[in-house]
């Protein structure tokens, strides 16, 4: 398969690694880019693909909740000005308060349902796309219930750039289930537990982390029990509940849980644009052609 140079950029956003090692990599694996990460890893040049790193799009997310229902969604927008606007602001409310009171089950049944002035969703962010002038989009939302004996920790960072939902069982302290939130938005765990790993994904970082060992020149002998220690580390960057909880160093979040006779079940957490391509603009281009015209 040709490597093409897009091809090589997407690999650099995504592993930071130089644009020769990317192009070799990606020659190397025939042009898989899943495969060309885990190589570029392997030889120590990368570390672990994050595609949150290629945040792009614009928008805000929110989270809303009434009484044992919470949502949590993301809006987004083609500008950061625009995000900041009052009537969008109140578009991402209104829509946050109409899928907390229908519960649709997606994105396209939330749509396609009728709001109290008897316009359906989309018409609604026509409308709103109709007078702020940029496109407008719901992009996505998960919605959680709980109990009276529970509590929601609900945390938006810099003004919703990050949302992020947590559901602490058995205890009602809303203010530690907000640390909790916000220590989720500060070090972006993927999982609760270790046991929500798939069972495909620690083997294939198992595996990794063999190759990358080998090619340290680690004696072959103390190679597993080091990939052993380094899985370890490995959870600790992809499970909440075995982080080093940001508000007390000394503390596992696990342990900060708990302390306040609670377990943690859920979280959402949601970042502006992750994993969406922002539009490439050349301004200096822009700029001539309307000096052109």
């Amino acid at each position: 398969m040709a490597v093409t140079a897009k091809m090589v950029k997407e690999l650099r956003e995504k592993t930071g690694a130089g644009m020769m090692d990317c192009k070799k990599a990606l020659t190397e694996t025939n042009g898989d880019m899943e495969k060309a990460v885990d190589f570029l890893r392997e030889k120590g040049i990368a570390k672990a693909a994050k595609k949150a790193d290629r945040i792009a799009a614009e928008g805000t997310t929110f989270i809303l909740s009434e009484g044992n229902d919470a949502v949590i969604l993301e809006v987004n927008a083609e500008t950061d000005f625009v995000a900041k606007n009052e009537n969008f602001q109140v578009l991402v409310k209104e829509i946050a308060q109409h899928i907390l009171a229908n519960k649709p089950e997606s994105v396209e049944a939330t749509l396609e349902q009728k709001m109290g002035n008897g316009s359906s969703v989309a018409e609604f962010i026509n409308s709103a796309i109709a007078k702020i002038g940029e496109k407008i989009s719901l992009r996505r939302f998960s919605l959680r219930t709980k109990t009276d004996n529970d509590s929601f920790g609900e945390y938006l960072h810099m003004g919703g750039r990050i949302g992020v939902l947590t559901v602490l069982e058995g205890s009602t302290d809303a203010a530690a289930a907000k640390d909790v939130a916000m220590h989720a938005a500060a070090l972006n765990p993927k999982y609760v537990s270790r046991d929500q790993v798939s069972a495909e994904e620690v083997e294939r970082e198992r595996e990794v982390l063999t190759q990358q060992a080998l090619n340290e020149g680690k004696p072959e002998k103390i190679v597993a029990k080091m990939v052993e220690g380094r899985l370890g580390k490995y959870f600790e960057d992809v499970c909440i509940l075995d982080q080093t909880f940001v508000k007390n160093p000394d503390q596992k979040v696990r342990q900060f849980v708990e302390s306040k006779g609670a377990k943690l079940t859920d979280f959402v957490r949601y970042e502006v644009g992750e994993g969406l391509e922002k539009r490439e603009e050349n301004f200096a281009e822009e700029v001539m052609n309307q000096v052109k015209k």
